[in-house]
């Protein structure tokens, strides 16, 4: 649960995604908790080794247009 808020803190910050709505996502693949990079506006899975773009705002939840990360990440 802390990770979650410290990822809620992240977002408000970067303005980026509505904070309720982020504490709401889980990963589609895994149904895993997702954090949140500022850098390149991405919400990541860890578990599924994706990150799922941010477009204006919204969070693409979709397994198909998330983007596979590198293995040491």
């Amino acid at each position: 649960m802390a990770e979650n808020n410290q990822t809620a803190r992240n977002v408000r910050t970067a303005g980026a995604v509505d904070v309720k709505m982020l504490e709401l996502l889980v990963c589609p693949l895994t149904y895993g908790s997702l954090s949140y990079d500022s850098d390149t506006s991405e919400l990541i899975s860890k578990r599924a080794n994706l990150a799922y773009p941010v477009r204006d705002g919204i969070p693409i939840m979709l397994v198909s247009e998330a983007r596979q990360l590198p293995e040491n990440n």
